[in-house]
């Protein structure tokens, strides 16, 4: 019977029988970098100097991404962080400040979120507003990346998203369950584009429960939306932003012009 130390070391491979066309062969005949995905531990994801073990690197980077994807959270804002975000978006005229001041007072609250849910997992949440491409879900972004650097539980749910998800779940009322449920208790959910979609009553019911709930068990949420607060009530009905202004501290994001536009005529010389 093989050690446990010899299985690790991987001389199993011995015991492949060796003929003209064995696997064996052809993993010899492999560069190590097609066989293993990280060469340092040979995907062991320990490191053996004698007989002391030690993790290797390749497993913090392994438990990052399995957090990105319990999250929900894309690739595309996998890098957003507070230490990367440009003001320099929110600048316009010498007497026209409102942009930029907007932008410091939201940032300063996503990182005094983190900072109040790193120290309780119950408390107020946030709602960015402003139009499309002013930074919000960039911040809320940040916010999430920032937690989970810190081993926090958080669940990123793009609301349009989210709403067709609930509706796929109509006929199986298991699995709809389970998709409110985790909204509903997840130590920190982050919302992103609560916009003008098309709600029904159905929906519109899911996302009252799912409020409701946090706020009633003082579980932080971060909102973002394009939608006015006047205009809210409209589309997602009066108790639901009801409650939304209750549980929440509310920033108001604005730019001279869509910062997507202006990163687009950043790459295109334009600027």
């Amino acid at each position: 019977m093989k050690s446990v130390k010899d299985i690790l070391n991987g001389n199993l491979l011995s015991e492949i029988p060796s003929t003209g066309n064995s696997v064996k062969n052809e993993i010899d005949a492999l560069p190590a970098s097609e066989v293993f995905k990280c060469p340092i531990c040979q995907d062991r994801g320990i490191i053996l100097e004698g007989d002391v073990a030690y993790p290797c690197s390749c497993m913090q980077t392994k438990k990052l991404e399995n957090q990105f994807r319990h999250a929900r959270i894309s690739r595309e804002l996998m890098n957003c962080r507070f230490d990367k975000f440009r003001f320099d978006y929110y600048s316009s005229s010498a007497s026209d400040q409102s942009h930029s001041e907007g932008a410091i007072k939201a940032l300063n609250a996503a990182k005094s979120f983190v900072k109040e849910c790193l120290h309780s997992p119950y408390g107020l949440g946030i709602l960015f507003t402003g139009p499309v491409g002013s930074g919000k879900t960039y911040l809320a972004a940040s916010i999430a990346n920032e937690l989970m650097a810190a081993n926090r539980k958080v669940l990123f749910l793009v609301v349009p998203d989210l709403l067709d998800e609930l509706r796929a779940t109509y006929k199986s009322e298991l699995n709809e369950l389970d998709l409110l449920d985790s909204a509903r208790t997840i130590p920190i959910l982050i919302l992103d584009d609560l916009g003008a979609h098309n709600y029904t009553d159905w929906t519109k019911n899911r996302l009252y429960s799912i409020i409701n709930y946090r706020l009633n068990e003082h579980l932080p949420t971060v909102i973002t939306s394009n939608l006015p607060l006047e205009e809210m009530e409209d589309y997602i009905g009066l108790r639901t932003t009801s409650r939304i202004i209750q549980s929440s501290r509310i920033f108001r994001l604005t730019v001279p012009k869509d910062i997507r536009f202006q990163i687009y005529e950043e790459r295109e010389g334009r600027k």
